[in-house]
C-alpha cells in the first residue's frame, strides 16, 4: 500500500522514540502526515523523498521532537498546513519559510525558536500565524506586511523590544492579535484604529505607555467567524489527489451528514472520518482572571481588550463604553486616573471588567448596575471615594475583594458605613485618652531629654556655666525693669506716687 498511501494518520497514541528515516522512502505520495499528541523524540525524518507537489499538511504537534527545523521544509511548496509546536525545536526561522506561498497555517508555538522572523514578500496566503512561548528576539520586522489574508497573530511570550511597527495597523482581514509578555515600548499604537475587524486585542505586560486614545472606540469589537474556520484536512487533501473524480461523492457525503441517515448508522464510520476530519483555530487568552483556551464556536463569541500590567496613563476615554459587543475588557496595573466613566454602562456583554492598581478617583458610576451579563468586576486599589452601587443584580454578587484598597468606598459588602454624622461618644470614649496619653508621654520624654541635656552641658563645660549665667542675669534685669516701667504708666500708680 506504501506506494499509494495518501494519508498517514498516528495522532493521539503513546508511540515513543525515533523514527527510522528509512520509513519515508516508502511513503514517497502522502499529502498529509499526522503524528500529533505521541512520544517521538529526536529529530523529524527527512521526507524529502515525498514529491513537494503532494505532502500539503504536516502536523507533528505536542511531542519531543528537538533540534533545528528541517530544511527539507522549505521545499514542500504546496504545504497548507504546518504545525510544529510543542516541542523542543530551536534555533531560528530561515527565510526558507517565504518559499511556502501556498502556507495558510503556521504553528511553532511553545519550542526555543530565537533570532527575528523572516520578512516575506509575498505573504498573500498566510492566514493564522502562531509564535508563541518561544525566543523571539529584537524589533517586530515587517515579516506580513502586505498581507491581505491574515486573521490571526499571535507572537505572544517572546522578548521582542521597540515600538510595535505602523504596518501591524494596515492588516485588514485581522481579528485576532496577541502580542503579550514581550518587551515592547512607546506609546499606545494609534493605527489600531484602522483595524476595522479586531475582535481580540492582547498587549498585557508590556511596557506601553501615553494614554489611551478615543478613536479604539470606534472599532466595533464584534466576533468574527472567520477567526475559527476548521480545516477539512482530509477532504482537502484527498480532492487534491483525485481532482474532479471525488466531487460527487465529497458532496453526497456532506448531504448525508447533515441529514437523518448519519443517525440512522447508514455511513461507515470510515466515510465519516473521510468527510469529518477538521483542525480547529485555537488561541490562549486570560479574562475572569483566568486562563483559556479558546477554540471553535467559543473562540467565534470571544470579543475582547486586554491592556494590563503596562504605563499607560490619563484617563480612561468615556468613548470605549461605546465598546457595547466586548466580552472583556482588562485595563488594570497602569497609571489611569481620573473618574470611571458612567458610559460603561452601555457595555451590555461584557461578562469581565478589571480597573484595579490604577489611581482612579471619585464614585463608582451607579449607573454599572445595569450591567446584568457582568461575572468578574475589579476597581481594588485605586483611590476612589463613597458609596458602593447598590447590591442588586450582579453587584450583589461581587464581595469585597472587588473593592478592597480604596479608603474612602463605604458600604456593604464592605465593613464601614457610609454615615457622615460626627463620631459618637463610644467611638470619642475608645480612642481619645488613648491618643492624648501618647501625646502626653511624647510631651514628657522630650522634655526630660532637652532638660538633661542641659545640665549635662553646663556641669561638664565652665564656659558654657558662666554664659547661662550672664544670661540668665541679663534677662532678669530686663524683665524687672520692664515690669516697673509697665506699672509707672498706670493711673493708679500715678496717683500712689
Amino acid at each position: 500500500m506504501s506506494s499509494s498511501l495518501l494519508l498517514l494518520d498516528l495522532d493521539c497514541n503513546k508511540l515513543s522514540g525515533r523514527i527510522s528515516p528509512a520509513i519515508c522512502y516508502f511513503f514517497n505520495s502522502l499529502g498529509a502526515v499526522m503524528l500529533r499528541a505521541n512520544r517521538f523524540e529526536g529529530e523529524i525524518p527527512d521526507f524529502s523523498t515525498i514529491s513537494s507537489t503532494n505532502l500539503q499538511f504536516l502536523d507533528v504537534s505536542n511531542n519531543h521532537f528537538s533540534g533545528k527545523l528541517p530544511t527539507w521544509l522549505w521545499s514542500n511548496t504546496y504545504l497548507w498546513i504546518l504545525d510544529l509546536s510543542i516541542n523542543h525545536f530551536e534555533g531560528s526561522i530561515p527565510m526558507g519559510l517565504c518559499n511556502l506561498v501556498h502556507l495558510e497555517f503556521l504553528d511553532l508555538s511553545e519550542n526555543q525558536l530565537s533570532g527575528t522572523l523572516p520578512s516575506c514578500s509575498n505573504p498573500q496566503r498566510m492566514t493564522h500565524v502562531h509564535l508563541r512561548k518561544n525566543k523571539l528576539s529584537g524589533p517586530l520586522s515587517p515579516a506580513f506586511n502586505g498581507s491581505s489574508s491574515l486573521v490571526t497573530l499571535d507572537l505572544s511570550e517572546n522578548n521582542l523590544t521597540g515600538n510595535i511597527p505602523d504596518w501591524v495597523g494596515t492588516l485588514p482581514t485581522l481579528s485576532v492579535l496577541l502580542l503579550k509578555a514581550n518587551q515592547f515600548d512607546g506609546g499606545f499604537p494609534i493605527h489600531f484604529c484602522r483595524l476595522s475587524r479586531l475582535s481580540i486585542l492582547d498587549l498585557s505586560h508590556n511596557k506601553l505607555s501615553g494614554h489611551l486614545p478615543s478613536c479604539l472606540a470606534t472599532l466595533t469589537f464584534n466576533p468574527s467567524r472567520e477567526k475559527y474556520i476548521t480545516y477539512p484536512i482530509y477532504n482537502y487533501v484527498m480532492f487534491s489527489a483525485f481532482g474532479s473524480v471525488l466531487a460527487d461523492i465529497r458532496l453526497t457525503i456532506y448531504e448525508l451528514i447533515h441529514s437523518k441517515a448519519l443517525s440512522d448508522g447508514e455511513l461507515p464510520s470510515s466515510q465519516v472520518y473521510f468527510a469529518m476530519y477538521e483542525g480547529e483555530i485555537a488561541i490562549e487568552f486570560s479574562t475572569k482572571k483566568q486562563q483559556y483556551r479558546y477554540a471553535g464556536t467559543l473562540l467565534d463569541l470571544l470579543s475582547a481588550i486586554d491592556l494590563s500590567c503596562n504605563q499607560l496613563t490619563g484617563m480612561i476615554p468615556p468613548a470605549l463604553g461605546n465598546l457595547s459587543e466586548i466580552r472583556g475588557l482588562n485595563l488594570s496595573h497602569n497609571n489611569l486616573f481620573g473618574p470611571l466613566p458612567s458610559t460603561f454602562s452601555n457595555l451590555k456583554q461584557t461578562e469581565s471588567l478589571d480597573l484595579s492598581y490604577n489611581n482612579l478617583n471619585g464614585r463608582i458610576p451607579s449607573e454599572l448596575t445595569e450591567l446584568t451579563a457582568l461575572e468578574v468586576f475589579s476597581v481594588a486599589h485605586n483611590n476612589l471615594s463613597g458609596p458602593l452601587p447598590d447590591r442588586k443584580a450582579q453587584f450583589g454578587t461581587f464581595d469585597e475583594s472587588s473593592y478592597e484598597g480604596n479608603p474612602l468606598l463605604c458600604g456593604p459588602p464592605l465593613n464601614k458605613s457610609c454615615s457622615e454624622g460626627p463620631p459618637s461618644a463610644s467611638s470619642s470614649e475608645e480612642h481619645g485618652p488613648i491618643d492624648m496619653g501618647e501625646l502626653y508621654i511624647s510631651f514628657a520624654v522630650s522634655y526630660g531629654i532637652i532638660f538633661l541635656a542641659t545640665v549635662i552641658v553646663l556641669y561638664i563645660n565652665p564656659y558654657w556655666r558662666r554664659v547661662c549665667f550672664y544670661f540668665i542675669e541679663d534677662c532678669s534685669t530686663t524683665c524687672y525693669y520692664f515690669i516697673v516701667d509697665c506699672f509707672r504708666k498706670l493711673p493708679c500708680f500715678r496717683r500712689n506716687i
